[in-house]
């Protein structure tokens, strides 16, 4: 399973919705996840991906790692799975 597809089934899962109702341009709001399910999303994808995701609960728009919609989201593991390679 790729990146992209591992992201979309971990918010699916947060959502409680079908991995294809997930698109690449889908945010978290308009999936319905609250600040508690994007809480959960970022520990599941550090679990998945053994990856620390630089992430701010208090201020998610001052942090590196963007995660404003899922291909943002997708593009951010990617960047840290390259910083660790």
């Amino acid at each position: 399973m790729n990146v992209k597809d591992q992201v979309i089934a971990i918010i699916a899962e947060q959502a409680l919705l079908e991995p294809q109702d997930v698109t690449m341009d889908s945010t978290l709001e308009s999936l319905g996840i609250d600040s508690m399910g994007l809480v959960e999303s970022i520990f599941a994808i550090e679990e998945a991906f053994d990856i620390s995701v630089p992430f701010n609960a208090n201020t998610p728009t001052e942090s590196d790692f963007d995660i404003s919609s899922v291909s943002s989201i997708v593009i951010g593991i990617e960047r840290l799975k390259a910083e660790q390679a």
